[in-house]
């Protein structure tokens, strides 16, 4: 993820296999202002990523070699940044399996560029930290997380944590609502202490459903996503 200054250019990496389309869209958001660098296949932006460090990936699904879906999950697994899908396809179950992959927004074409632009602006603000509070309280329903004192809550009641689980608890909590991969989790989570002891992060999740009173079967607060990762979920404040 990009670290750039709050009014910096966004940052895009575009990935279009339809040069013509790809380079009247970059021309669109590069005339507003976003800084755009256009691929036109998977394994180029993967390549890429590690030198780039968008705030944005926009990802078309039907792409030469690895399609969109796989080029979405082997992102998340490794980058903690938005990526909004692109399709031609409009039904439902096609959102609904982008969204699964591990993406942020979805958009279908043809596409209005305004309305892109403003789904790109809405990204980024998540991406430089915007949408992610940096304050050291977390509030989730009914968990307090007070990163400061170390201490969490669960309606009132302290939570006994390791070090490793309250910062595991952090990460996903500061992230609710997005999925991150176990790889993620691992890199977001290897300094405290008692990662060196135990990095299993599926023995930590669930250690740490436990404690928050989940049932493995059907969690409330931290859902497992079927091949992408975990995700903390904002309906737990309802």
């Amino acid at each position: 993820m990009s670290q750039a200054e709050p009014h910096a250019p966004i940052s895009l990496l575009y990935i279009e296999d339809d040069l013509r389309l790809g380079r009247l869209t970059t021309t669109y958001l590069e005339h507003h202002g976003v800084v755009v660098h256009l691929l036109t296949s998977g394994e180029e932006a993967l390549k890429a990523m590690p030198q780039q460090q968008p705030d944005v990936v926009l990802l078309d699904v039907m792409l030469p070699g690895m399609d969109g879906h796989q080029v979405c999950q082997e992102i998340r697994r490794r980058f903690d940044v938005p990526i909004i899908m692109v399709s031609a396809l409009d039904e439902e179950v096609d959102r609904v399996l982008g969204l699964e992959f591990g993406a942020d927004d979805y958009i279908t074409k043809p596409f209005s560029p305004r309305e892109l632009l403003a789904r790109v602006r809405a990204q980024s603000r998540r991406a430089r930290g915007d949408l992610v509070s940096t304050s050291p309280q977390i509030k989730v329903g009914a968990l307090r997380i007070d990163e400061t004192r170390h201490a969490a809550t669960l309606d009132g009641e302290p939570l006994s944590l390791t070090s490793y689980e309250f910062k595991l608890l952090s990460v996903l909590a500061r992230r609710a609502g997005r999925i991150l991969s176990r790889e993620l989790l691992i890199s977001m989570t290897r300094e405290s202490e008692d990662a060196v002891f135990d990095r299993a992060i599926d023995v930590q999740i669930s250690r740490l459903r436990k404690k928050l009173g989940d049932d493995p079967r059907d969690p409330v607060w931290i859902k497992t996503i079927r091949g992408t990762g975990y995700l903390f979920s904002p309906g737990s404040a309802q």
